[in-house]
């Protein structure tokens, strides 16, 4: 059975990380599993909003599972598990609707880089964030030091990466890395989905991948999306193709 599962109700979709034993510790299946699990709400246009959340009171997710690493050789860790994983976030980070992370515990190392990878982050009173891998010996390795720099000032990155420092969850507030606080942020993350079901969704997508692109978020990816988005819709793509299926030459009208 799938450690992340996927709920569906109407237009709002809720990834569940489902590790209590390890906090939600992210493992090779784990990752596949919520790949997979983007690839599937892709297809689905009936879902307007994705929420992240993991299934434990204490932890949101506290990075990547070290008994599946630890034992790897230097070029199978880089190959393997740091380009493995940044691929699963990048699908995470890409995808056409909007997501919310709540973060009902802990974000430590991997588990603080997916939350990055989602639009906007709700967060516990109690929970924290954090960079820890300097005290296993390792560095971040799923975005810590690159994504995570632009959700975050410079400083609060090295704090935790270079210092162990937590932020709490007022701080990751008033830092502009979390939305909003909240006793239930559950129920918080459903109301801010609900009411983002009711906007347009093509405008939302078309938001998105221009917000990324400005942020260099995939930027040439995005450039030429949006470009064959807005040919695809012209007179002149329609009689291009009509033209190539018949055998004659197209009568462009630049419209």
């Amino acid at each position: 059975m799938s450690a992340v599962h996927l709920d569906i109700e109407g237009a709002v979709a809720v990834l569940r990380l489902d590790n209590p034993p390890k906090l939600n510790a992210l493992t090779p299946d784990m990752l596949s599993a919520l790949a997979g699990h983007c690839d599937t709400l892709e297809q689905i246009a009936e879902v307007r909003v994705v929420l992240l959340t993991g299934d434990h009171p204490k932890a949101f997710c506290v990075g990547a599972d070290i008994s599946a690493w630890a034992g790897l050789p230097p070029a199978g860790f880089a190959r393997t598990w740091v380009r493995g994983g940044h691929r699963v976030f990048d699908r995470l980070a890409r995808l056409s609707k909007p997501t919310i992370a709540v973060l009902n515990g802990h974000a430590f190392g991997g588990g603080l880089e997916l939350a990055a990878a989602c639009d906007i982050r709700v967060m516990a009173p109690k929970a924290r964030i954090a960079l820890p891998e300097a005290g296993v010996g390792v560095v971040p390795g799923w975005s810590g030091t690159q994504r995570l720099l632009r959700l975050l000032p410079e400083g609060a990155v090295k704090e935790m990466a270079l210092f162990g420092r937590q932020l709490g969850a007022a701080r990751s507030a008033a830092l502009g890395f979390v939305a909003e606080v909240a006793e239930d942020p559950m129920a918080l993350a459903m109301e801010i989905a609900g009411a983002a079901a009711q906007l347009s969704p093509r405008a939302t997508e078309i938001s998105k991948n221009m917000i990324h692109a400005g942020a260099g978020e995939d930027s040439a990816a995005l450039i030429e999306a949006l470009g064959g988005g807005l040919i695809a819709g012209s007179d002149d793509k329609a009689e291009g193709v009509a033209a190539f299926a018949a055998k004659r030459t197209p009568d462009f009208s630049g419209k």
